[in-house]
């Protein structure tokens, strides 16, 4: 192979522009892994990283300087970087201004990983902050699913392309670390392939890593099985690199180390990584452009099929604010947006409608020719948009139906004071 052809395959594999909408997703993956492997340390402050806490220090990870200088922190610098983590790991999770704050969530995880590692200090965390550093290499993985892109103007933000090099990192990532896992079972002591570690899994301790889960005794009685699904696991290992990347067998490989990951979930007590971070993170080898063109197939079914109107304020900033931001959400475009100035005798837009009741509150209605109104109507588009969708427990909690429309009348009412348009200063616009 000429340099030509070999500089032309490094641009197409490692070079190339793609949608960044996965690797928004798998943001959230990240900050969910991150948040039940720390969090759950900061319930024992006291055993875990205050001074009264048995301590232990990873010198292979950390200099002998920084872990001087990290165990001199007196208790309230403690509590302060809880405090610190919780704050910039919601606004990671969230993606408000998501590259910087992963990086100070990054650097308080740092902080405490020097503190103890006897906590938190396991291999599955090293892999974690490996994934954690190329997330926060990164300055769009908040183009989408984030408060981030609700910031920008854009409407088809997602559609931006963007450098592909950070998502084949983190393939390149995940694929080894199952070939590697594969190697060391054939190679270190206790080789799979002469020992039977399943069986001796399933069978002792009867408490430990292993759970108890409802075909143990099945397998504890069967050493034959158990060690051909052994083999099993040792050739899916090994052959991961090549599986996931080719086109042909990728999305076999998706399937298989899906439900591998839901077998050790199900039978053994695994590090939150192997749920939270490994399977999202096997989604990153789906070809952004399929995902789109997907969309775009989603969009144009409900285009014919008939959309949702959503009938707003054109005079008003802060209603046109709320619609830009309602356009951003809209994924597979479910909505479109009317002006109802734009009409004589609302009527035409509903039966119901007058120009009283479309001054108030928006309205949307839905290609049935059913009519929601205010706090309703974000209830119903908790279902369409997938922005929404972690709102759902809260739009349909018990009670919101009462407490949802009050909520929603005050904000309609002032809405001028949470807006900065000079226009909507003095609540003209409500007038």
């Amino acid at each position: 192979m000429d340099n030509g052809k070999i500089l032309q395959l490094w641009n197409r594999l490692f070079l190339g522009y793609r949608s960044s909408l996965t690797f928004s997703l798998f943001r959230i993956a990240v900050a969910l892994t991150v948040g039940f492997h720390v969090i759950p340390s900061f319930f024992q402050l006291q055993d875990n990283y205050l001074s009264t806490a048995f301590k232990e220090v990873n010198l292979s990870f950390f200099t002998p300087s920084v872990v001087h200088w990290v165990q001199q922190s007196p208790d309230w610098l403690v509590y302060f970087f809880v405090v610190f983590f919780l704050l910039y790991w919601f606004f990671f999770l969230i993606g408000l201004y998501s590259q910087v704050s992963g990086i100070l969530m990054m650097a308080a995880c740092y902080y405490f990983y020097a503190l103890n590692s006897f906590h938190i200090g396991t291999l599955s965390w090293d892999i974690l902050l490996v994934t954690l550093f190329l997330v926060c290499v990164t300055g769009y993985h908040g183009d989408y699913f984030s408060v981030d892109a609700l910031r920008q103007t854009h409407t088809f933000v997602y559609k931006k392309k963007r450098p592909f090099f950070i998502q084949r990192l983190l393939q390149l990532q995940i694929a080894f670390n199952y070939f590697y896992t594969g190697l060391y079972k054939v190679t270190a002591q206790g080789n799979w392939l002469k020992d039977n570690p399943l069986y001796y899994l399933w069978n002792y301790p009867p408490e430990g890593v292993t759970k108890q889960f409802i075909f143990r005794e099945f397998f504890a009685s069967r050493p034959e099985l158990c060690y051909w699904m052994g083999i099993g696991i040792i050739a899916m290992e090994l052959s991961a690199p090549l599986l996931l990347f080719w086109p042909r067998t990728r999305f076999f490989a998706i399937g298989v180390a899906f439900l591998f990951h839901v077998l050790l979930v199900v039978t053994l007590h695994v590090p939150t990584i192997f749920f939270f971070l490994f399977p999202p993170q096997l989604l990153l080898f789906v070809n952004p452009d399929d995902i789109l063109g997907w969309i775009k197939r989603k969009r144009k079914g409900n285009l014919a099929g008939g959309q949702s109107q959503i009938i707003y304020d054109g005079q008003c900033h802060f209603c046109q604010w709320n619609i830009q931001k309602l356009l951003i959400m809209d994924l597979f475009g479910h909505l479109k947006k009317v002006d109802y100035h734009r009409y004589e005798d609302v009527r035409q837009l509903h039966p119901s409608l007058d120009q009283g009741k479309c001054h108030s509150q928006l309205h949307l209605i839905e290609p049935t020719g059913r009519i929601h109104g205010g706090f309703f109507i974000f209830r119903r588009l908790c279902l369409k948009l997938p922005m929404l969708y972690p709102l759902i427990p809260i739009f349909y909690f018990p009670g919101s139906g009462i407490i949802g429309p009050w909520v929603y009348r005050w904000v309609a009412k002032n809405r001028y004071l949470l807006h900065f348009n000079k226009r909507c200063q003095n609540n003209a616009c409500f007038r």
